[in-house]
Order: C-alpha cells, then sequence, then structure tokens
C-alpha cells in the first residue's frame, strides 16, 4: 500500500502533502492554459478529479473520484454519496450556464469554491480541489494566467478564518433558501487584488 497516514508519521506526511500541492500548482497552470485555449467546458470533473488526484497523491487512496461513503466535517454533514454526482453535474451546469451572462470577476469561483466544500465530493483534499477550481475560474475570467508570486489558494491557506467564516455564510443563506456568496467573492476579490500587488 502506497500510503502514508499522519498518524505514521506526522513528519513524511505534511512533506508528501506539501509536494503533492507543488505539483496540484503545476498541474493547474496547465489545466488553466488548456481552458483558455479550449474555453469554459474545460472545467470538467475530469478536471477535478486530475487537481484532487495529484493533492491526495500517497495519502489518500481513493483520490480523483467521486466518494462512495458518507463524509463528516466538523457540524456540516455534506450530501449523501450516492446524490454526488448529480450534485456536481448541477455545479458544472450552474457554472457554464451562467459564464457568459455573470462577468463579475469572483461570483462564479466563488460559487465553485462555497459549493465544492459544501459538496464535498471527495474523501480526501476537497479544500485544496476547491481552491484549486476557485483559482482556475478566476484565470478563466480574466483570460490569463494571473502572475504574483503568491496566488489565491495559497493566501486562503494562510489564513482561513475569514474563508469559513464566508464559507458558513454562504451556507446559512442556502438553508434558508437563497443563494448568496457575496461575502465569498469580496473576500476572493481583496486575495486577489493582493496577489497582483506583489506580482
Amino acid at each position: 500500500m502506497m500510503s502514508v497516514r499522519e498518524s505514521d508519521d506526522p513528519q513524511l506526511f505534511t512533506r508528501i502533502q506539501e509536494q503533492n500541492l507543488l505539483r496540484q500548482y503545476d498541474l493547474l497552470t496547465n489545466c488553466i492554459e488548456i481552458g483558455l485555449k479550449k474555453g469554459i467546458e474545460a472545467f470538467d470533473k475530469y478536471t477535478l478529479w486530475s487537481l484532487n488526484a495529484s493533492a491526495v497523491a500517497n495519502i489518500a487512496q481513493f483520490g480523483g473520484r467521486f466518494r462512495e461513503q458518507p463524509i463528516y466535517v466538523g457540524k456540516h454533514i455534506p450530501p449523501h454519496f450516492k446524490d454526488v454526482p448529480n450534485l456536481m453535474d448541477q455545479c458544472l451546469s450552474v457554472i457554464h450556464e451562467n459564464w457568459d451572462i455573470m462577468d463579475h470577476p469572483t461570483l462564479l469561483p466563488a460559487y465553485a469554491l462555497w459549493r465544492l466544500n459544501w459538496i464535498h465530493p471527495f474523501i480526501e483534499g476537497n479544500g485544496r480541489t476547491a481552491r484549486a477550481a476557485c483559482y482556475f475560474l478566476m484565470c478563466m475570467r480574466v483570460g490569463r494566467l494571473l502572475p504574483g508570486k503568491k496566488i489565491v489558494p495559497e493566501r486562503i491557506r494562510e489564513d482561513r478564518e475569514p474563508y469559513y467564516e464566508a464559507l458558513k455564510e454562504a451556507d446559512h443563506h442556502w438553508s434558508d433558501g437563497h443563494f448568496n456568496v457575496d461575502r465569498l467573492a469580496s473576500y476572493l476579490q481583496e486575495l486577489l487584488t493582493e496577489q497582483l500587488r506583489d506580482a
């Protein structure tokens, strides 16, 4: 079995996780370049599967495919695993169908970031995959690979509290029967501004 559990060797686990993240960012750059050539349809479940597989290589056995078991995330209970494929189709459909209608720079990226975290489609690496997907859409929205030494997903990882608060707010709106990711979109806009300032 080619996977390491955190409890077996925390240092090795952390090192593998960091190396995976670097590989995921390399892959993400390739995905963005392809997306810029092919259009928004390039943002599909196969792209997400690849980004997830690279994020969890050697630390999770079911990387790169949707979960087929229940999962619990703090107080959030993600949807039943049987609903995941359909919910992911709906998520991608919302992005594809609204791409030419919503030209706001961070609204659809915020939707993807929140929705992927809410669905939690993978066993492991959901946050890393959601942040990569969000950044893919941010680059697609501006039509180029964004410059900057530290990209938005890294900035989120460094200060997670505003990120978690914005996700929670979107969850509350959703449970009240509304769709609102404005706070998350504003937060992403701030991080993007910081990234471009440091470019």
